[in-house]
């Protein structure tokens, strides 16, 4: 299995990535949460996924704590609630 894969745009992501389903949504984990997302950026693991949909919002919010001073270390993959699955949908929903 390829450890990378090479994006139209000439980008180079990795295959893996963290997932961020159930993160964020209990505050009495928010912190080890956030230290196990850097710490998966630090040794390599930069495709991080999450949703709008996960914590309804909550994650995302956590997530943009978590990135900070390493956003331009990640590629950020998300996806947006089925009732927001069109253009202006989702451009609205970010």
């Amino acid at each position: 299995m390829p450890k990378t894969v090479k994006l139209p745009g000439g980008e180079t992501v990795p295959a893996i990535g963290q997932g961020t389903w159930f993160m964020g949504e209990q505050a009495a984990r928010r912190a080890r949460e956030i230290e196990s997302l850097r710490l998966g950026v630090d040794l390599g693991a930069t495709l991080i996924d999450t949703a709008e949909m996960y914590g309804d919002g909550r994650t995302e919010d956590m997530l943009g704590e978590a990135l900070q001073g390493y956003r331009d270390k990640v590629f950020l993959v998300s996806k947006v609630y089925p009732h927001n699955a069109s253009r202006r949908g989702a451009v609205e929903a970010c």
